[in-house]
């Protein structure tokens, strides 16, 4: 009892810190996003109900980027994943040898998603471009990568290239800590390499796999800088994730009720994801 007591006095500063810092603005979100309210009326919102919540679901903007947003997520999960692990089954011999390898490796990690937005926006620009002006030098094709035909490629494409460095950090640490007794075994039973990843060590890095994915769809899945800086919302909206959809809600348009209705059913979305995942890893682990 005394232990419990302790640990309680303890936690109260950590707990009442976040309560503060989180707990406000959730609160006041919540309050928002069943009020009339706007910038005029930030100080004296009226309470709606519902109407903020009926007003996105019926809004076809909203859905657009809600689709987007899932397709997004899931296949920048998916590609970040398959190639995370392929470079650290692939490399994991090398990093084994010469560890600052990785240094270099995760530098476009270590870049803020903005700053990489904007690189990309330099590069791939239409009429400035490097990019585009050398493919027509010299290959005589000046594809337009930000025009509504490539523009979802590209940003998926961007996106890949910048976190795949964190699900390989994920998948080499798993990777590098199955028991080499095990591959021993398998080498000595005379288990060729490709049957030994399949068998033997993918289903020991399964827990990491489903954690990596689900990392990787939640962040993909609320990505707002990296794509702002590099193409905003996108010709006809095409690239307006549902990160994008709320600010612009809310700072474009005013519809403070509205904008924070559209987060709280992007929250509810991440809870629910975050439950499945949960059970999935759980499966996994047995």
């Amino acid at each position: 009892m005394t232990n419990r007591r302790e640990n309680a006095i303890l936690a109260a500063p950590l707990v009442l810190f976040l309560l503060a810092i989180l707990g406000f603005p959730t609160v006041l979100a919540l309050v928002y996003g069943v009020s009339d309210t706007s910038f005029q009326t930030l100080t004296s919102p009226e309470f709606s109900g519902l109407a903020n919540f009926r007003q996105v679901l019926a809004d076809p903007t909203f859905w657009q980027a809600a689709w987007f947003s899932l397709r997004f997520g899931a296949i920048t999960a998916v590609l970040q994943c398959a190639l995370g692990l392929a470079l650290a089954v692939y490399l994991a011999p090398l990093v084994r040898l010469h560890g600052w390898t990785v240094a270099i490796l995760i530098i476009p990690m270590i870049v803020a998603p903005a700053m990489m937005g904007l690189m990309y926006r330099l590069v791939l620009h239409e009429f400035a471009g490097p990019l585009p002006h050398y493919l027509y030098q010299w290959l005589g094709w000046s594809p337009a990568f930000l025009s509504p035909a490539h523009v979802f490629k590209t940003v998926v494409v961007a996106e890949t290239l910048q976190w795949t460095p964190f699900a390989f950090l994920l998948f080499l640490t798993a990777y590098q800590s199955i028991p080499e007794d095990l591959r021993e075994a398998a080498a000595v039973d005379g288990t060729r390499p490709w049957r030994r990843f399949w068998t033997i060590e993918l289903p020991l890095m399964l827990p990491t796999v489903w954690v990596a994915l689900f990392i990787r769809f939640i962040d993909g899945f609320r990505v707002f800088d990296n794509i702002y800086t590099l193409v905003g919302a996108g010709p006809g909206g095409s690239t307006t994730s549902m990160s994008i959809y709320i600010y612009e809600t809310f700072l474009r348009r005013g519809e403070i009720g509205k904008a924070m209705a559209a987060a709280i059913l992007l929250f509810v979305t991440a809870f629910l994801a975050l439950a499945l995942a949960q059970r999935l890893t759980r499966k996994a682990a047995r």
